[in-house]
């Protein structure tokens, strides 16, 4: 296989660089390249990858380093690729971690393949694609229940530090690999290092790196690398929907950070910010990413965004650009989590398109509803609760209180990915069994159950058969 070093030597250079303005340089060409184009520069021995992203006239383009820039100068012969940005494809790849340019990050052998492809594809035509399809279980309660996902659908999952977030995309790969026989793809966007290398490592504790690939754009990489680490993983999550004609499960961790980096990148090309200091390109950077997320007759793309969310404010220009795309939003609540519940979903801000009659069905939405009523209620009286206590509250009230907090215990769950630090069992439960269960919760057939008989089960009869 022939090296980029070899590739340089090979060719003629096309310019050399001009200036250097940290990760931008300006290099001057006697042939423009057209935009996007990877162009490469070698230095000791290795060469350093470019991106072109502005003509700023005949003999000048302005370009966002992909390597670190340390040891760049002035005068450095720049050479053509001939192509862009792209990465080396096979079905070998589940189980890997690798960077931008499909090379490993595990200490693993490089992919061996003779298939590359280009990390800007266009989507799939219209006439190919298919639109959403039926629920996705998951076998997470909560999620199943409340805020299901579409099969080809796009979840955002809201929360800070610390409220499960990791965990419960873990559990989702788990899912998708046990439930539908699929494959997971992630990609890390300005991850820290040391998260990453936990993840990487939780992953392969709970059996699930087997059917998943990871790519890593980290924190300390150059803003080119995280504004397109997400195309590097879009690229094999659409490679394996067309060859393994699997469910792909695609997991971004942080798209917000995407939003950052384009930023970035934008104060650098000198861009004049728009709205709140974001990209002027904001809208059609985070529809580029967002609209190849498609499904095919041949597979089905299903994605998970993790979204940072700027002082709680949910207009912000970014949040709401990424909220026009999504399908289901998923808020993990610190006060939650703080009761002890796990995982820390927050029914009664999560919401989903798919939460209607034709989709879920008339059982299923009148279950959901009763379920968020009973919920919303005990949350207005809670500072009642708190002041005077339970049993001055009416009849009604006082019933409606105990359903809730019952229904809010059932609704955690241990995960199969914890198990080896919990030492429970993670319990997996299906749609039908959950509305069972809460259905007979509404209707009273578990008043005189103890409530703390429900926290962290899986079905209702497995509860029951264990209680003495």
């Amino acid at each position: 296989m022939v090296s980029i070093k070899e590739q340089i030597n090979e060719r003629e250079a096309i310019g050399e660089i001009e200036e250097i303005h940290g990760p931008v340089v300006i290099i001057r060409c006697e042939l423009l390249p057209p935009l996007r184009q990877a162009l490469m520069v070698a230095l000791d021995d290795e060469a350093y990858l470019f991106e072109v992203h502005q003509h700023l006239d005949q003999k000048h383009v302005r370009a966002i380093a992909l390597h670190g820039i340390t040891g760049l100068r002035r005068g450095i012969k720049v050479f053509d690729t001939g192509a862009p940005l792209h990465v080396r494809v096979t079905p070998n790849c589940l189980g890997r971690l690798l960077n931008i340019f499909g090379e490993p990050l595990d200490g693993g052998t490089p992919l061996q393949s003779t298939e590359y492809r280009n990390v800007h594809a266009s989507p799939v035509a219209l006439w190919e694609s298919v639109g959403t399809g039926d629920i996705l279980q998951t076998g997470i309660k909560v999620i199943d229940l409340l805020c299901p996902f579409v099969r080809g659908g796009k979840t955002g999952l809201f929360g800070g530090a610390g409220v499960g977030k990791t965990v419960l995309v873990m559990e989702f790969m788990h899912a998708v690999a046990s439930l539908h026989s699929g494959v997971s793809v992630f990609a890390g966007i300005g991850e820290r290092i040391r998260e990453g290398h936990e993840l990487w490592r939780e992953m392969c504790k709970a059996g699930v790196m087997e059917q998943s690939l990871m790519c890593f754009g980290q924190m300390d990489e150059s803003p080119g690398v995280r504004f397109r680490i997400g195309l590097s993983a879009l690229t094999y999550a659409e490679y394996l929907r067309d060859t393994l004609q699997k469910e792909v499960l695609f997991v971004i961790d942080n798209i917000f950070r995407f939003v950052q980096a384009g930023s970035e990148i934008s104060s650098l090309l000198g861009r004049m910010p728009a709205t709140v200091g974001y990209q002027p390109t904001l809208i059609s950077e985070v529809a580029e990413i967002q609209e190849r997320i498609l499904s095919t007759r041949s597979g089905a793309i299903t994605s998970v965004q993790a979204v940072y969310v700027p002082a709680d404010d949910m207009t912000d220009p970014a949040v709401d650009a990424i909220l026009s795309h999504l399908d289901s939003s998923v808020v993990l609540s610190r006060a939650q989590a703080g009761k002890g519940i796990y995982p820390a979903v927050e029914p009664l801000q999560s919401a989903s398109r798919a939460m209607d009659r034709q989709t879920l069905g008339k059982r299923h939405y009148a279950v959901a509803e009763g379920v968020r009523e009973h919920l919303a209620r005990y949350r207005e009286l809670e500072d009642i609760i708190a002041m005077l206590g339970i049993d001055e509250l009416s009849t009604s009230d006082r019933r409606i209180v105990l359903r809730a907090r019952k229904l809010q215990r059932y609704l955690t769950q241990p995960f199969n990915v914890t198990a080896s630090h919990t030492g429970i069992t993670g319990v997996s439960v299906s749609v039908e069994e959950t509305l069972n269960d809460c259905e007979a919760f509404l209707l009273g057939d578990y008043d005189d159950f103890p409530e703390e008989k429900c926290y962290m089960r899986g079905g209702m009869r497995d509860a029951v058969s264990n209680t003495p």
